[in-house]
């Protein structure tokens, strides 16, 4: 216990390593992925404290109160509706003992550090992530893009042009069935699993040791 406390004091017991494929199920926060919808984990990061899983649909991080408490808080943020930014890696030099990895999804920034020992991974989900904000800007790009197209279109129907309520009805129906396909389904990322298998390409250590 005083050990483990003494780390906590130190800062160390919160520097991180990647955890292997074949022990994702081990971890907390495997119990808080929707298997129902096919939802599963590219990459985690797990610390005395915190794990930081990365799943084709969302970041769950599962925050630790401390290195020697069992509570935790359960987060949850989606990449459909929240956009990942200011994504950046601090290299360890020579006398550290850790990198760190920086990013912000919606509004909440994170820093992990996570050992040295496990760069080339790192470099792995920083590139993910970059790819995947990129793809999130393309998307919104695109359903800002149709909202425009709706209003231009809009404004070329005159409704002395339309016949009867049921053709209004139909305009308005067709309209907000080819809007909603658009924001909703077409210009929507949900799943990035194929990001994260294009570059999550390094495999850590078969058993590694906090």
């Amino acid at each position: 216990m005083f050990k483990k406390l003494a780390a906590e004091a130190l800062g160390v017991s919160d520097i991180g390593i990647i955890v292997p494929a074949h022990e994702y199920n081990r971890v907390d926060a495997d119990d808080y992925l929707f298997h129902e919808d096919a939802e599963h984990i590219f990459f985690l990061i797990k610390s005395k404290k915190d794990e930081y899983c990365f799943t084709n649909l969302a970041l769950i991080h599962v925050d630790g109160d401390s290195a020697v408490s069992s509570k935790r808080m359960i987060r949850r943020y989606e990449y459909a509706s929240q956009r990942i930014g200011y994504v950046a890696l601090e290299t360890a030099g020579n006398l550290d003992m850790d990198v760190e990895l920086k990013f912000a999804i919606g509004e909440t920034a994170f820093s992990i550090d996570i050992k040295k020992t496990f760069l080339d991974q790192i470099k792995d989900i920083y590139k993910a992530l970059i790819a995947i904000g990129r793809q999130q800007g393309r998307d919104a790009a695109a359903r800002e893009n149709a909202g425009r197209a709706l209003d231009a279109l809009g404004s070329m129907l005159k409704l002395g042009n339309v016949s009867g309520e049921a053709a209004v009805v139909a305009h308005y129906d067709a309209l907000l069935a080819a809007y909603n396909a658009a924001t909703l389904e077409r210009h929507l990322t949900r799943d990035f699993g194929a990001f994260f298998q294009r570059y999550i390409q390094n495999a850590p250590p078969a058993t590694p040791q906090a």
